[in-house]
């Protein structure tokens, strides 16, 4: 009777797991990404990006966020009657990484408390096109000692190209 239950409740998440929505693609930016979306019904979704910071001041870096977000939040949704939908977002996660020595500077990491906020349309096809920023503040190591991580503020806006399935 264990194992049948086991096999049923195995079968039961493993169809709802697929039945979710999830969209695979880029952010475009100053910090750069590989994002993944999974997500929970309509309203919710896990947002993880894989960052590639580009050498403008600080260096060149590895990072990564992870943001658990609000699709739609208070039930305001954009008007719209033609194909496609449009939706906005936020949410709150985590963040952390690496930066590289470059051209003078020493290397560092910083981690963090990251949100999320910006808009997407979703076309009739499956693609998605989004504007996002991912701002972050936490503890870094730019100097010898442990100090406050303000570059994350300043990430910028991202475009976001993304393929649904």
């Amino acid at each position: 009777m264990k194992k049948f239950l086991f096999v049923a409740l195995l079968a039961i998440a493993s169809i709802s797991a697929y039945a979710q929505p999830r969209a695979i693609g880029v952010n475009l930016g100053a910090w750069s990404s590989f994002s993944y979306q999974h997500g929970f019904g309509e309203s919710n979704m896990l947002d993880v990006a894989a960052n590639v910071i580009l050498p403008i001041n600080t260096g060149i870096g590895v990072g990564g966020h992870v943001t658990y977000d609000w699709i739609d939040p208070f039930g305001a949704t954009f008007p719209w009657d033609k194909k496609g939908e449009w939706h906005w977002f936020m949410g709150v996660g985590g963040s952390g990484g690496f930066v590289f020595p470059f051209a003078g500077y020493d290397g560092w990491w910083y981690a963090g408390v990251a949100g999320h906020v910006g808009f997407e349309y979703d076309f009739w096809f499956p693609l998605q096109l989004s504007l996002d920023w991912r701002p972050s503040i936490g503890v870094c190591t730019k100097t010898s000692t442990p100090g406050f991580n303000y570059d994350g503020l300043w990430g910028g806006l991202q475009l976001g190209v993304r393929y649904k399935f």
